[in-house]
C-alpha cells in the first residue's frame, strides 16, 4: 500500500493539470477588472503557467525551424521533394491537350477549374528516364511569383518534414540533375529540387509565353 502511495504520489507530482491553470490565469484576469490583487502565491502560479506556455510556443517555433516541409513524389523510381509553400495543389493527370511545336518537355496543358497549366515533364527536362505514364500519374502544379505551371510526377507521396540537419549538398555521382537545380539530398537520398532555379532556367523562360 505504502509503494502505490509512493507512486501515486509521483504521478500527480508529474502531471501538470494545465486546464487548471489557464483556469486560474483567466480568474485572476477577471477579478483584476473589479479591483481585486491576487496573493503571491497566485501571481506565482499565473507567472509559471505564463512561463510555460512561452517556452512551449518557443520550441516550437524552433522546431519549425529546424525542418524543411517537402511534398515527396517519385520520378523514374527516384524520390524527389519540393518545398510545400510552392505547392498550389496536385491534381490528377487527365483532358491533356498536347501543343506542337514545343520542346519534349512540355507535354501539353490541362484546365483545371477554368484556369489553364502548362505541364512540364520534369524527367524529358533532365533527360531522365520514361517510365511512362499510368493511372498514378499526377501533376504537382507549383507557383514562382508570377509563375504558375505543373509538374509531372509518376507518384505523389505526399508531405513530409524533413531535419535540417539531414540534407546534404548534391553530389555530382549522387543524381543525373545539375547541383544547380537542386536544394540537396537528405541521408536516405530523398532528391529536393529547387523550382526556382528550374522555371528560371533559359530553356523554359524561352518558352515562358507557352506557360
Amino acid at each position: 500500500m505504502e509503494e502505490q502511495n509512493k507512486t501515486s504520489g509521483k504521478d500527480q507530482t508529474s502531471t501538470i493539470n494545465w486546464e487548471k491553470i489557464h483556469s486560474l490565469v483567466d480568474s485572476a484576469g477577471e477579478k483584476n477588472k473589479h479591483g481585486w490583487e491576487p496573493s503571491d502565491e497566485e501571481v506565482r502560479k499565473i507567472f509559471a503557467a505564463r512561463t510555460k506556455d512561452l517556452a512551449k510556443k518557443k520550441k516550437k517555433e524552433k522546431q519549425s525551424s529546424e525542418y524543411l516541409e517537402v511534398a515527396e513524389f517519385i520520378l523514374a523510381d527516384e524520390r524527389y521533394g519540393i518545398e510545400s509553400f510552392h505547392i498550389v495543389e496536385v491534381y490528377p493527370l487527365k483532358d491533356l491537350t498536347p501543343l506542337p511545336s514545343t520542346p519534349p518537355f512540355i507535354m501539353g496543358i490541362i484546365n483545371v477549374r477554368g484556369q489553364i497549366k502548362t505541364v512540364i515533364d520534369i524527367k524529358k527536362f533532365f533527360d531522365l528516364p520514361d517510365m511512362g505514364l499510368s493511372d498514378l500519374s499526377k501533376v504537382i502544379i507549383v507557383r514562382v511569383g508570377e509563375i504558375e505551371v505543373g509538374f509531372l510526377a509518376d507518384v505523389s507521396k505526399g508531405i513530409s518534414s524533413i531535419p535540417l540537419n539531414r540534407i546534404q549538398p548534391s553530389l555530382p555521382t549522387l543524381t543525373d540533375i545539375g547541383a544547380e537545380y537542386l536544394k540537396g539530398i537528405t541521408s536516405d537520398h530523398l532528391i529536393i529540387l529547387d523550382v526556382e532555379k528550374i522555371l528560371s532556367d533559359k530553356k523554359i523562360i524561352i518558352n515562358e509565353e507557352i506557360m
